[in-house]
């Protein structure tokens, strides 16, 4: 394994681990889930982690995966807005 691969299977541990703590004190508080575009906005991130050596491939995964993940803040935002 080459230094890249090694940072990005560090990088993908990482966020495994932060994913299974969120889902695990998430249960104890019962705070909402993730919504379906957070979750595909999460993923699109992972892919572009793990397809990061093709630059474009990877910098256009991470950079949708941002943007859906501001689209639904922002509809999050407004929702709670109208209560």
């Amino acid at each position: 394994m080459n230094e890249s691969q090694i940072y990005i299977a560090i990088s993908i541990g990482i966020l495994i681990v932060i994913l299974v703590m969120v889902v695990f004190i998430g249960r104890k508080k019962q705070q909402a889930r993730l919504s379906k575009l957070a979750t595909l906005s999460f993923l699109l991130v992972i892919a572009g982690i793990v397809f990061g050596e093709s630059r474009f491939i990877g910098y256009s995964l991470i950079g949708s995966g941002v943007l859906l993940a501001v689209i639904d803040i922002v509809k999050k935002i407004k929702n709670t807005k109208k209560i």
